[in-house]
């Protein structure tokens, strides 16, 4: 039987394969695909390290009809719901987002091998933190695990007990994620994937444990970083030079949390890629605006309203995190349907500036 999923690379691979001069990029990742979307929240124990860890998987569904949910619906800890829904309810309703587009324990569309793809949260973070994009992805035919870095997470930083920003715990979370693609590879998560189709991406702290992961584990073959770059010299572990894999990385121009010398070494890491690399710089966009969880605690720092620039000094707009989360859903889809799929329209999609020209792209096909 044909899936979903096959009808639509097939309509895909018609859609580009004229000649350049006529082809008509189709802009899909800007919105849902052909899936709805299902979730789930497993518990998985690394027995080696002796940690347990809460992993969302996202992943296409059966069924035709998107549902919509609370992002609390993600807390299992009653403690830890009650807290996130405190930090909700004195949040600006503006920033934080609140409703999912998928269904808990859903059943799966189809048993064939899927893509996979792994997220590392920010510092402090939550493994929901950017569940839109995982969403958007799951919606297109991935498959996304998102592991709760224990002792990094925003419940952690609650009750005093948040890990350090440093290397160390980097290499933490870096098996984290290794341990979650283990997990992943032997049915852990419900879902058959695919053990040549393996991505990883992060957001802020996230983005170096992509890196880091990218270095030291041979078996995911692309990388995506959002706000930081992948190797810096605050957290030492990550150098581009032992990164074999395709690289993307989306640069917040006004970054409040890693600042303009964040974003130079971001630029840095693009130049310096050894394999063909992929960058997006978005203007007016702060370090949270593609995140769902900006402005939900005071370390998120609001990006709603007006603000000051870092670049200049100068007052300016944020752009709308609404706005922001499109760009990142839109732009990593497409990075990855290149990558993993195989998909031209994606190809070309990446290739174009986007979004009333919010966001400037550059690519280069490695050293």
């Amino acid at each position: 039987m044909v899936s979903r999923l096959c009808f639509a690379l097939f309509v895909l691979a018609f859609q580009v394969s004229c000649g350049d001069e006529e082809r008509v990029v189709d802009p899909l990742y800007e919105s849902a695909g052909p899936f709805a979307v299902g979730n789930a929240t497993i518990s998985m124990t690394d027995s080696a390290r002796e940690r347990t860890l809460s992993v969302e998987v996202w992943f296409p569904r059966a069924g035709d009809s998107q549902e919509s949910g609370s992002v609390v619906d993600f807390i299992v800890d009653a403690t830890n719901r009650a807290s996130y829904e405190g930090l909700l309810a004195a949040a600006d309703p503006s920033c934080p987002s609140t409703t999912t587009n998928s269904l808990s324990d859903a059943t799966l569309e189809t048993e064939a091998p899927l893509p996979l793809l792994v997220f590392s949260h920010c510092h402090n973070c939550v493994r929901f933190s950017s569940f839109a994009i995982a969403e958007r992805l799951a919606s297109h035919g991935f498959v996304v695990a998102a592991p709760d870095h224990r002792g990094n997470t925003v419940f952690d930083d609650l009750a005093g007990v948040g890990a350090s920003l440093d290397s160390e715990f980097l290499q933490a979370r870096a098996a984290d994620i290794s341990f979650a693609i283990d997990a992943m590879l032997a049915g852990d998560g419900g879902v058959q994937v695919d053990t040549e189709r393996i991505a990883v991406y992060g957001h802020s702290f996230g983005a170096v444990t992509t890196g880091l992961v990218l270095q030291d584990d041979p078996r995911p073959i692309a990388g995506f970083a959002i706000a930081s770059p992948m190797e810096n010299p605050l957290l030492a572990g990550v150098e581009m030079d032992n990164i074999i894999d395709l690289v993307g990385f989306l640069v917040v121009v006004e970054d409040n949390s890693v600042t303009e010398i964040g974003s130079v070494f971001i630029r840095q890491n693009f130049e310096e890629a050894g394999t063909p690399a992929w960058k997006g710089e978005v203007a007016d966009a702060r370090h949270w605006s593609f995140s769902d969880i900006c402005g939900a605690h005071s370390q998120f720092e609001v990006c709603c309203g007006t603000g000051l620039r870092q670049t200049d000094g100068e007052p300016f707009e944020h752009l709308p995190v609404s706005t922001g989360i499109a760009i990142a859903q839109a732009y990593v889809t497409a990075f990855f349907s290149a990558h993993l799929l195989d998909d031209g329209n994606a190809r070309h999609y990446l290739s174009e500036e986007r979004f009333s020209e919010q966001v400037f792209i550059a690519e280069h096909p490695g050293s």
